[in-house]
C-alpha cells in the first residue's frame, strides 16, 4: 500500500473534524503528488506531539525557521510506509528520545497556511508517549527543546497547540 492510500485510509477512519477531514481528502483525491513538499498546492505533513503523562508534561521544540514552540513534525519520506510511521519518525529525530509510542491513530487534524511556492500544511497530528526517564536531544532543526507542564503550555505555544494537547488529554 501507498503512503497516499495509507492516509486515505486514516483518514476515511478519523472520525473528528468532518469538514476539515473532507478538504485533506478532496486535496489527495486531486492531487496524487498530495502527500509530497513538491505539491505547490499544499501537501500533508505529519507530526506527534511528545508527552510524558506520569510527569503531566509535554515536549515542545522551538522551531528554527518559524521560531514558535511546536510539536515534533514535518513532512512526509518516501520511505515512511504509513502517516503514522512519518510522525513517530519526526517525533523521534525531532526530540531525540528513543522508543516513543504513538497514542493509537490521528488525534485532531490542522491545517494552516505557509509561504510559497507552497501554499498549505495539511497537518495530521498523533501523541506519542515519551518512555519513563527519557532524556531529549536537541535537533538540528530545533533552536531549543524544553519539557512544559500542561499549564504552561498556554503561554508559550499558539492555539494549535494548545488544542492538539486539550485533545491528546482527553485520550489519556
Amino acid at each position: 500500500m501507498s503512503l497516499h492510500d495509507d492516509a486515505v485510509l486514516v483518514l476515511k477512519a478519523y472520525e473528528g473534524q468532518a469538514e476539515l477531514r473532507q478538504i485533506y481528502l478532496d486535496h489527495l483525491a486531486a492531487h496524487p503528488d498530495g502527500m509530497w513538499k513538491a505539491c505547490e498546492a499544499g501537501h500533508l505533513t505529519a507530526s506527534a506531539l511528545v508527552i510524558d503523562p506520569d510527569q503531566g508534561r509535554v515536549l515542545l521544540t522551538l522551531h528554527r525557521k518559524l521560531r514558535m514552540w511546536l510539536q515534533m513534525g514535518g513532512h512526509c519520506e518516501p520511505q515512511d510506509v504509513s502517516l503514522a510511521a512519518a510522525a513517530l519518525r519526526e517525533a523521534t529525530e525531532e526530540s531525540g528520545i528513543p522508543g516513543l509510542t504513538l497514542l493509537g491513530g490521528p488525534v485532531r487534524l490542522d491545517r494552516h497556511p505557509i509561504p510559497a511556492p507552497c501554499h498549505w500544511h495539511l497537518d495530521v497530528q498523533y501523541a506519542a508517549v515519551a518512555p519513563p526517564g527519557s532524556t531529549q536531544a536537541i535537533s538540528e532543526e530545533s533552536l531549543d527543546l524544553r519539557w512544559f507542564p500542561y499549564e504552561a503550555v498556554a503561554e508559550v505555544a499558539d492555539e494549535s497547540v494548545v488544542r492538539l494537547l486539550e485533545a491528546t488529554r482527553a485520550r489519556l
